[in-house]
Parts: C-alpha cells; sequence; structure tokens
C-alpha cells in the first residue's frame, strides 16, 4: 500500500516533468525550459486571488483619482501631474507583493531541487520567473493607464484646448511616455523583489525584508538625499545625478524631464535622463544578479 502513496518531492517531480513535456532522457532546450517556466509563473498569478484583488485596487485608485479629480477633462498632462504622485506609492507596492515570494515559493516547495535535475541553469530559472511575474505586474498597471488615456481622449473640453495653445503640447504621446517611464520603474521594483525572494528563507522573513525594502524606496533614498543637500555634501551642480541613485527619484525626474517640463516648456532640469535611466537599468540587472547569485550558491 505505501507504494502507492506519492511524497510530496515525487508528486512535485512528476507535475514539473509533466510541465516540461519531455521525459529525463531528452533534455529540453533552453528555450522551451524558459517558456515553461514563464507559463508556470502566469498560471500561478492567474490562481492567486490576490494578484486579482491588487489589480482590481490599484485600478479602482487609478481611476478613480483620474475621475474624481477632473484631470481627464484637463488633458492628458494635468492627468498624469494628478497620477504621478500615488504611482509613486502603489508601484513599489503591487510590484513587491507580485514577486516577494515568488523564487521562495519555489523552493518551500521544493520546486527548485527539482528543476536543478534538469539542464536548466540558476540564470534561466530567475529570468523566467522574472518575466512570467513581470506580465502579470504590467498587465495589472498599465490597463489601467489605457483605460486613463480613453477617458481623457473621450472627455473632450474646452479646458484641454486652451492648455494646449500655450507653450506646450497636451499629447498623448506625453501620457505615453509616462506610460513606459512607469513600466520601466515596476520592472525595476521587481527585480528587487524577486532579489528579495532569493535572499530569504521564509515568510516572515520576506514580509520583513519587503517592508523594509519598500520603506527605503519611498522614505529611506529621498531623506538621505535631502540630508546630503543640506549638509553641503551634495552641490547644486551634481544634484540631478545624485536623484538618479534613487529608483524613485530617478522615475520621478524622468516623468518631469519627458513629459511635464516638455509640456510647460519651462523650468530647471529636474533629473538627468541618461544618468536617470542607467539607473534603473543598474538596479533591475543588480537585483537580477543578485537572485541568480543566491541560487547558485
Amino acid at each position: 500500500m505505501s507504494g502507492d502513496v506519492n511524497t510530496p518531492s515525487d508528486t512535485t517531480r512528476d507535475r514539473t516533468s509533466g510541465q516540461f513535456g519531455r521525459s529525463q532522457s531528452t533534455a529540453p532546450g533552453p528555450k522551451h525550459i524558459l517558456r515553461t517556466i514563464i507559463g508556470r509563473e502566469l498560471r500561478t498569478i492567474v490562481r492567486t486571488r490576490t494578484f486579482f484583488i491588487l489589480a482590481l485596487a490599484f485600478a479602482a485608485v487609478v481611476l478613480g483619482i483620474s475621475s474624481v479629480s477632473g484631470s481627464v477633462q484637463g488633458g492628458y498632462v494635468p492627468t498624469l501631474v494628478d497620477l504621478l504622485t500615488p504611482l509613486e506609492l502603489l508601484v513599489p507596492v503591487v510590484a513587491i507583493a507580485f514577486g516577494y515570494r515568488a523564487i521562495l515559493g519555489d523552493a518551500e516547495r521544493g520546486e527548485l531541487d527539482v528543476l536543478k535535475t534538469y539542464p536548466v541553469s540558476s540564470r534561466e530559472i530567475v529570468a523566467g520567473v522574472y518575466v512570467g511575474r513581470a506580465i502579470g505586474l504590467l498587465t495589472a498597471i498599465v490597463a489601467p493607464l489605457v483605460v486613463t488615456v480613453l477617458l481623457v481622449f473621450v472627455a473632450e473640453e474646452e479646458g484641454r484646448t486652451l492648455y494646449a495653445s500655450h507653450s506646450g503640447v497636451d499629447s498623448p504621446i506625453l501620457f505615453a511616455r509616462f506610460i513606459v517611464l512607469t513600466i520601466l520603474f515596476a520592472l525595476t521594483v521587481l527585480a528587487i523583489a524577486i532579489a528579495i525572494s532569493a535572499v530569504v528563507s521564509g515568510t516572515r522573513s520576506a514580509i520583513a525584508l519587503s517592508v523594509v525594502a519598500l520603506v527605503v524606496l519611498l522614505v529611506g533614498f529621498d531623506l538621505a538625499l535631502v540630508y546630503g543637500f543640506s549638509a553641503g555634501s551634495i552641490g547644486d551642480g551634481s544634484l540631478v545625478y545624485a536623484l538618479a541613485l534613487s529608483p524613485l527619484s530617478a522615475y520621478r525626474g524622468l516623468v518631469f524631464e519627458s513629459a511635464i517640463v516638455v509640456a510647460s516648456g519651462t523650468g530647471p532640469a529636474a533629473a538627468s535622463p541618461i544618468a536617470s535611466l542607467v539607473s534603473l537599468v543598474v538596479w533591475t540587472a543588480t537585483s537580477l544578479g543578485i537572485a541568480t547569485w543566491v541560487l547558485n550558491r
């Protein structure tokens, strides 16, 4: 009788083998492995109600602010200005929630041990998990912003026409830039969350480290920059480059430089676009590199 009962590790191995769709004697190719891991992550997102609740709450806040503030009647730029501060807070929270247990969950279920029996590298595992979670995260974030664009387009009013007649031009292209930059910011924070999920050893430590990461991202870096500037450690000329050190400040500065200042036609430099973009790329690559290094140990 006992020989008919699968152990948890046997069940996990059978499920993983079925996902790869090949016998262990035939090594799946890297592309097949990557597609399988991405598909598994997407199935996990679809089956987890918490992610749906987060997505609905995010959409409700974005659409609620756009509608209640009346910015959709004012145009694309007034709408993105109203949304910028809420998104600075909401995007990191949603991104951390999507990724803080991504790799930890696999480790707790024993699926990482099973994957190591296949010719799959830690880099492929991290990449598959990251891409799969990113697809779900970006769906939750981008969909409400696209709906907001449609609301602005439909809500034609004289106020928007008057705004467009000034030195700047209120254009959907500016809001599209805002969406692209929000995507980059979300991907960066998700990479940080993936690193957290690889470093921690349990759910409690994952939650604790995620809270610390959110505090540092949302408050810590900005306070450090303010202190450095007030103490004279950061000069006026280097401030725009120092702002790029923080993912949040880099995102905020890029939005100002590429959308808000462009529309107004005037204003001091809010950031160094190149330094800010490089910062987001470095944060993303470093975080994913840490996750890969941890899995290789």
